[in-house]
């Protein structure tokens, strides 16, 4: 099992998780970030640090961010490792919590 960065983190990219992460496992997209599923081991430590509280263990999943094991997945080739913590978005705390961002994902 690994650990996932679910929908709520588009359009607010917060990286205090970043800065917990002992093996560097995250990536940063243009307005997300996901977790490289290879190289994430289970440590849990990202999960209180979220402001969006939008990472959680694989099996932990709601029911609708399900697909997000697949984009963390097929995403992580794709982006450079994030290894400390930014600014969040500009508009970040405007966006936290609100329903269906995965339209906003900007690949």
């Amino acid at each position: 099992m690994t650990h996932v960065v679910t929908e709520n983190c588009i359009k607010c990219k917060y990286t205090d998780c970043v800065d917990v992460c002992p093996v560097d496992c995250f990536r940063e997209g243009p307005n997300f970030l996901i977790i490289d599923p290879d190289e994430c081991i289970d440590c849990a430590v990202c999960i209180p640090e979220c402001p969006a509280n939008a990472i959680f263990a694989e099996e932990d999943l709601p029911a609708d961010q399900i697909a997000f094991i697949k984009i963390n997945a097929d995403l992580s080739p794709k982006y450079k490792s994030i290894t400390k913590r930014k600014e969040a978005l500009p508009d970040a705390d405007d966006w936290n919590g609100k329903p269906d961002k995965i339209q906003f994902l900007d690949q």
